[in-house]
């Protein structure tokens, strides 16, 4: 919806990022200095009165496809990953309350010394404190990606949008830094991007979000005020939708 001022403005958002998104330009782990930075663009967006759910990939720490490459078993992989993504949901919650943003990490396994365990409602009733609400531990399950666990939780939260933060302002017909010629779409559709394989999210993560006509924006979380500049209606991104 706009508003007088011209400025796009939505309700309720999900921020998906990757746990690479923290590295900055460390190989592993956490980087303080790039954490704070997200934390600040959230908070910019927070001060427009968005309410905003957030929820960030382990893929810093541990991946789980990457472990059962590795000879370990899938499952026990993919809970250690859910484990990476619990601790970078901590160090996000931080970093925002550093900056008066009130923020809750919900985590999909229970682990009530650290974190609430993951109830609808109550997580919705934080949003409509002006909390941020951090969801953690992907869906709770194996064989999930934290995108189908953003895209769940999306649609549980009754949000309008998925702004989906990359190293990249969009959806290309191919890699842009191999390929200097590589297109950048303005809008796609969800079956464009299963067809071409344009690694948006992983495929379950779009047919959900496809089957609940939850549009996703893919901006460059690299851009500095990118995520505010979107919702005031500047900026480069790519909208994947119906």
């Amino acid at each position: 919806m706009d508003n007088e001022a011209g400025v796009v403005t939505y309700r309720r958002v999900m921020l998906k990022i990757s746990g690479e998104a923290l590295m900055g330009d460390l190989g592993y782990g956490l980087h303080p200095p790039t954490v704070q930075r997200i934390a600040r663009e959230v908070q910019s967006v927070h001060q427009l009165g968005v309410e905003i759910c957030m929820v960030i990939g382990g893929g810093n720490i541990f991946r789980g496809l990457q472990g059962s490459a590795q000879g370990m078993e899938r499952t026990t992989a993919d809970y250690m990953g859910m484990l990476a993504t619990v601790m970078n949901a901590l160090a996000m919650q931080a970093a925002l309350e550093s900056l008066g943003v009130f923020t809750r990490v919900i985590s999909a396994i229970p682990m009530d010394q650290v974190c609430e365990p993951y109830i609808r409602r109550r997580a919705v009733r934080h949003l409509e404190k002006k909390r941020v609400v951090i969801f953690a531990a992907g869906t709770g399950n194996p064989y999930f990606t934290t995108d189908t666990a953003a895209t769940l939780r999306a649609n549980e939260m009754a949000c309008e949008v998925i702004f989906k933060g990359t190293k990249v302002d969009g959806v290309y017909d191919m890699d842009p830094k191999k390929h200097s010629h590589a297109r950048r779409y303005d809008t796609v559709t969800y079956d464009e991007v299963l067809q071409k394989h344009l690694g948006v999210m992983d495929a379950s993560a779009i047919a959900l979000a496809r089957d609940n006509d939850l549009p996703i924006i893919v901006f460059s979380l690299d851009e500095p005020g990118g995520f505010r500049g979107i919702l005031s209606g500047r900026g480069t991104y790519t909208r994947v939708h119906g």
